[in-house]
């Protein structure tokens, strides 16, 4: 069986703590006796191992046991959630279900039957293996959403090997390789699964207080709004030991004001991508940018100061866009990093990069500076073409509290001519109230044509 090694685990860890799910707590043991369920409801409503089953749904319990039951069954398994909902008919018409399996709010399961006949020649490739596999969706902020395909046998692999039971909250969504890195890491590991209803800062403390969470995954971003709205001076957060953060770069101005306000934290930056799963790492101390990657089962190179990797959970293939890895199997990451012996440093994405008059100016940098000033809740950087230098800087900033436009954008110009050289000063800076991130807390920078 897929499964048996968690299983097993649920076992061991029976009258333990599983999941917490709208303040009621369900045991390990409540969890295996849903799964085998589950199990067998699969088999009476005739879904065929090798089918391609949509699982819309949250985390919360039997949403978390249908999952394991489909993996069981070698399920090909699509998990969306409820913040793609504008994305849906297009990611349907990518990944051609023949099943939907939707979990309600009151987490109630109701199953559907699609016209599709998806004969892609990775969902194939998993079919003859008998494995289950796993579709999940880039962003797809430059076009067209990709899909990757995984064995799911290569991304559970990584969690046979024991490791520390924690408990954490599933910040992270299920159609995000690093909520699904977190589900298997507790679930494996005897720890316990604590879901939020919502993702705001208060929320989430509060469930830190109430149920003595230990770790937090999540994103700078939403770092950033907790130091903002500093709901942190309202709850005892004794619990946490560790906050793990990753999807987008960190400002180095939000991770130095994050350690002075969770001293005795560790601070973790992690590293993966949908394409090659979640590597180990370990920053070279919470307040450091600088960071260790590989493990087991990866290998890293860096190419012209480009992370390359190969691993051996990466996946299959997308099912709409040619493969991006070299003939030996390396992945281009596109992320450009400095290097510093065993230690990077993450400097932002390629197709990010803006190029004033053949100068690179990274957005994270600049972003960084701004950040640092007292009226600003948020910035994001791009670049705008131009016919001089090629491109200009930009900045789109939400200002905390109203102040005259001209006279706050003359102080941030000033700001930054006094903390980074002049080609990377923002030539163009736009006020804004729209939140700038997306429902999964990543920072959504504007393009040089995606705005007016």
């Amino acid at each position: 069986m897929m499964i048996d090694f968690l299983l097993n685990n649920f076992e061991r860890y029976k009258k333990e703590d599983a999941v917490v799910w709208r303040d009621k707590v369900y045991s390990y043991e409540w969890l295996l006796n849903r799964v085998r369920h589950y199990q067998t409801e699969i088999q009476t409503r005739n879904i065929a191992p090798g089918d391609v089953v949509v699982l819309e749904a949250d985390f919360s319990p039997n949403a978390i046991a249908v999952l394991l039951a489909l993996i069981d069954h070698r399920s090909i398994v699509v998990p969306l959630t409820k913040t793609v909902i504008s994305k849906k008919a297009e990611f349907f018409s990518i990944a051609k279900p023949e099943y939907v399996l939707a979990v309600d709010s009151d987490d109630q399961i109701s199953l559907s039957r699609l016209p599709y006949d998806p004969e892609y020649p990775f969902y194939n490739v998993l079919r003859e293996k008998k494995h289950p596999g796993l579709v999940l969706f880039s962003s797809g902020s430059t076009g067209e959403s990709k899909a990757v395909v995984h064995d799911f046998v290569s991304i559970l692999n990584k969690y046979k090997k024991p490791r520390k039971s924690l408990r954490a909250v599933t910040f992270l969504l299920y159609d995000h390789i690093g909520g699904i890195n977190t589900l298997f890491y507790l679930l494996a590991n005897g720890g316990c699964v604590i879901t939020v209803q919502d993702r705001n800062p208060d929320t989430v403390l509060s469930t830190i207080e109430r149920y003595r969470v230990e770790l937090l995954p999540t994103s700078p971003t939403f770092l950033n709004l907790i130091l903002l709205s500093e709901a942190y001076q309202n709850f005892d957060l004794s619990s946490l030991k560790r906050i793990t953060y990753g999807t987008e770069p960190m400002p180095e101005s939000t991770l130095k004001r994050l350690h002075a306000v969770f001293p005795d934290v560790d601070i973790l930056q992690t590293y993966g991508l949908s394409e090659v799963g979640i590597l180990s790492s370990k920053s070279k101390s919470s307040d450091s940018l600088w960071m260790k990657v590989g493990g087991e089962g990866f290998q890293t190179r860096i190419v012209d100061g480009i992370l390359h990797i190969k691993a051996e959970s990466s996946m299959l293939g997308y099912l709409n866009a040619p493969s991006p890895f070299t003939e030996d199997g390396w992945f281009n990451t596109e992320d450009a990093v400095e290097q510093d012996g065993e230690y990077i440093r993450i400097l932002g994405r390629t197709s990010e990069l803006i190029n004033v008059g053949g100068q690179k100016v990274y957005p994270a940098e600049v972003e960084s500076v701004i950040q640092q000033m007292e009226n600003v809740v948020e910035v994001s950087v791009f670049g705008e073409n131009n016919p001089i230098t090629g491109q200009i800087v930009c900045a789109r900033v939400t200002p905390r509290v109203e102040q005259e436009e001209k006279e706050f954008i003359k102080g941030i110009k000033k700001y930054c001519r006094s903390h980074m050289e002049s080609f990377k000063v923002p030539v163009k800076v736009l006020l804004t109230r729209d939140k700038q991130y997306s429902a999964r807390f990543k920072k959504q920078r504007l393009t040089s044509t995606s705005h007016s």
